[in-house]
């Protein structure tokens, strides 16, 4: 993986979840993990989420939370744990996919063979996205086959064919988005801070009328307004 300011292995390099230690694939944070013990206040601060999606993640297996007292806390080994999952899900990944990639990564023993399951894991996601991509373009071809034959009836402005008006960093930030790259890889390619690629993209939301990241990607292809 990619090198970064700071890396997983230097926190938690194996986990022992259900009494079963994993060793980690390398990991890059582009900041600091917080200190034990984590409260879950922290621990979905820190990675963007929810409290509900901590205890979703707990119901499926892949987090275990400690007690002290009545408060729920994480140790190192779960954000590694947690970091892993939200690499999977950045890039649309299932949870059942997510859940295979763990068992399979129990059986590692080192830490070059855990890099190398969650490469082939990252790969066969790329193919799947490239064929659901393929599949996109063609029924993108066919709807506008069916609206050029109304074209005459009901003329569309050149404005709205285009899209909206993008900044030349939105629009670098929206060819990376729609290749599929996740914020933070972006942060790293366009050499900004987590934060200011967070800012950038709502902002191609929002000019684009989309409700996510996804859809705003969706409507920029329909739009033309990036590259296929």
């Amino acid at each position: 993986m990619s090198n970064g300011p700071h890396h997983l292995q230097s926190f938690a390099s194996k986990s022992s979840l259900a009494g079963m230690e994993m060793i980690f694939p390398d990991i890059v944070l582009l900041k600091p993990p917080p200190k034990e013990p984590v409260a879950i206040a922290e621990m979905a601060e820190f990675f963007g989420v929810t409290h509900r999606t901590l205890h979703f993640y707990e119901e499926k297996g892949l987090l275990k939370a400690q007690r002290i007292g009545l408060m729920r806390v994480y140790g190192r080994n779960e954000v590694a744990r947690m970091a892993l999952i939200n690499i999977c899900r950045e890039v649309g990944m299932p949870v059942s996919v997510i859940q295979d990639l763990f068992d399979t990564l129990s059986t590692a023993t080192s830490k070059s063979e855990a890099n190398m399951i969650l490469e082939e894991t990252l790969l066969a996601r790329r193919r799947e996205l490239a064929a659901n991509l393929s599949t996109v373009h063609r029924q993108l071809q066919q709807l506008n086959a069916l609206l050029d034959q109304e074209e005459t009836a009901t003329p569309r402005s050149t404005a709205s064919q285009k899209g909206p008006t993008l900044t030349d960093l939105e629009a670098r930030c929206l060819q990376l988005m729609a290749e599929g790259y996740t914020p933070i890889r972006i942060a790293r390619t366009l050499e900004l801070k987590a934060d200011e690629v967070s800012s950038v993209e709502a902002g191609i939301v929002e000019k684009l009328s989309a409700q996510n990241r996804f859809q705003a990607v969706a409507k920029a292809v329909l739009l033309g307004m990036v590259a296929n």
